[in-house]
């Protein structure tokens, strides 16, 4: 197990790393996130995420406020903050959110992009299509998990070899807040992993690591890595500009839905903690029935 670091600065850069890969922001949305939570590391004065409380907040807010920053930008640095420390909370090292008692103005929330099921199941297939190398061999693997489990990035590239479970066909995941469940696998999933465990990693160099995917060097596969390998089959496939990391995550739980499965079955599956941040897809499957209606009945 990795013993992260409680040092802000550290956990910035973790957290920058978290929105370029897992939520696919632009490099000026993390230029502007990265200005926004130095600046606010600066005037709190603190090293240790465990020492951050409402005070830094307000301490700050005033701050924003002496310098005569401008609404709106006083509301994009604020919520630079409010999303690193939502962030610190989800992953377990802060145990409150100290930003909880501080309103802000309510945004829409942007639909996930989700593929067509067809499209799904021509990215699932390309790796092997094009090549029977061990890199081809992971990257199956990997591609057809993500979309038999909606695992979350930093889920995948956190699963171990003795997490795969073929007998149950299921996987353990350690999920945000080092909460721990197990996902239900689709059997063409698992036989991918099966094909990959048997030919593929053996192939790649062995430092002993329990890790289920690795890179050339080794080592466990890294979010960076993660997302280079999904950019470089998006853009062999045409999705380039359209395709993130959690693009199968999104394509998953919205064909679940789609398939009638209930919401609430998709939460646990999602390892969502609130049953509101499910509830985004269902907006997406009523798109999917309203064009079903439209292309089908016989007045449309």
């Amino acid at each position: 197990m990795i013993i992260k670091s409680n040092n802000i600065l550290s956990l910035i850069g973790d957290f920058l790393e978290y929105l370029l890969v897992e939520r696919g922001c632009s490099q000026n949305t993390l230029s502007s996130y990265s200005s926004d939570l130095y600046q606010f590391t600066e005037q709190v004065g603190k090293t240790n995420v465990h020492e951050l409380n409402s005070t830094d907040i307000d301490k700050f807010l005033k701050y924003l406020l002496d310098k005569g920053y401008l609404p709106a930008t006083k509301a994009r640095k604020l919520a630079s903050v409010r999303s690193f420390v939502s962030y610190l909370h989800a992953e377990g090292f802060i145990q409150s959110d100290p930003t909880d008692l501080i309103p802000s103005p309510k945004r829409s929330k942007r639909l996930p992009t989700v593929l067509k099921f067809s499209d799904v199941k021509a990215i699932l297939e390309l790796p092997l299509n094009i090549s029977s190398s061990a890199e081809a061999m992971r990257d199956a693997a990997m591609l057809q998990i993500a979309y038999a489990s909606g695992l979350r990035v930093s889920e995948i590239i956190g699963l171990d070899v003795e997490d795969i479970d073929f007998t149950a066909e299921s996987v353990r995941c350690l999920g945000k807040g080092s909460k721990e469940r197990i996902v239900p696998v689709h059997k063409k999933a698992l036989d991918s992993i099966d094909i990959y465990l048997s030919k593929g990693r053996k192939k790649f160099k062995d430092k002993g690591i329990k890790a289920l995917f690795l890179n050339k060097r080794g080592d466990r596969l890294t979010r960076q890595g993660f997302w280079g390998i999904v950019k470089k089959y998006a853009r062999i496939i045409g999705f380039e500009n359209t395709m993130t990391p959690h693009t199968l995550r999104h394509s998953f739980a919205t064909h679940l839905l789609e398939g009638g499965a209930p919401i609430r079955h998709v939460q646990e599956l999602l390892g969502h903690a609130s049953i509101s941040t499910t509830q985004i897809y269902t907006h997406l499957a009523v798109e999917f029935v309203r064009d079903q209606y439209d292309s089908a009945h016989p007045r449309a």
